[in-house]
């Protein structure tokens, strides 16, 4: 059978498995869909207010003659970006692919809807609520992501790690708790589905197509057989943009971020933590 026989076999039905799936395994979620997201980070991670956490994947693709520079990463292979919100059952909340693998984390995210639907307010999130047991100040929800992501009021990451006193600390520590559920997710689904161990063969064209079917086959297999924690057993560039919206986002993410390690550092964040802890990792 010729490779374009097959290539055309394949992308059809990925293309089938998304739009059969994609409105129930993955879903915008609706308010109180965020607010059950935000209890399990509170219960699973100690992180409240916390509604996903946030990372690229570099999916691997082949070299092709008119397969530009862009998609040639740091860690010098072809790729394309995965931008995946996941939650503590280790399910996908909104993805987003394709960007150039050259693309430093920040600047993915902030050209993508992801970023654009959190500006506009146009994901339904809950407004702002104090932390547990603080009466004030209302925090917002937040995602939680890696040094790669520019700090917002929507977006967290680690304090920088030199000088660190104990409060910054342990910010750090409870955010590399929430992180790890990515990381987890991510792990199994190249785990799942093989074709993410090596460079995909499919023209460049039909990558995004194979990676949303996988998406939605892993929420599915989340929802429906998967036990919460049997697959995460198996796992032991500069920002660009507008300059002076990206200085107020990171004035506005400082203090956000500061009102999260006050909290942490507070005995009201003091939570007794699960029995028993998923092996992904804590960084």
């Amino acid at each position: 059978m010729r490779t374009s026989t097959i290539d055309g076999i394949v992308r059809a039905n990925c293309a089938t498995i998304w739009l059969q799936l994609r409105a129930s395994m993955l879903p915008q979620p609706t308010r109180q869909q965020w607010l059950q997201i935000a209890h399990g980070f509170l219960e699973r991670a100690q992180f409240p207010n916390c509604i996903g956490a946030l990372e690229g994947k570099h999916i691997r693709v082949k070299k092709l003659l008119n397969l530009g520079s862009q998609f040639y990463n740091y860690k010098k292979f072809f790729s394309v970006v995965l931008l995946a919100l996941v939650d503590t059952s280790y399910r996908f909340i909104i993805v987003d692919m394709g960007a150039y693998g050259s693309s430093a984390d920040a600047r993915i995210f902030r050209a993508s809807r992801m970023s654009r639907w959190l500006e506009r307010n146009q994901l339904d999130i809950p407004q702002p609520a104090p932390l547990p047991g603080f009466a004030e100040p209302p925090v917002p929800f937040v995602i939680v992501g890696d040094e790669g992501f520019a700090l917002s009021p929507h977006l967290m990451r680690h304090f920088p790690r030199r000088g660190l006193d104990d409060k910054r600390r342990t910010f750090n520590y409870r955010l590399s708790r929430a992180r790890r559920f990515v990381e987890c997710a991510l792990g199994i689904l190249a785990s799942k589905w093989r074709v993410f161990l090596s460079a995909n063969q499919l023209a460049s064209k039909n990558v995004n197509t194979v990676i949303k079917a996988c998406v939605v086959l892993h929420n599915f297999i989340r929802m429906y057989e998967a036990t919460q924690d049997e697959d995460a057993l198996a796992f032991t560039e500069q920002d660009q943009g507008e300059p002076s919206q990206i200085v107020r986002a990171g004035l506005a993410g400082l203090r956000v971020r500061e009102l999260f390690s006050d909290y942490f550092a507070s005995p009201a964040s003091y939570f007794p933590f699960p029995s028993q802890q998923s092996s992904c990792g804590e960084n």
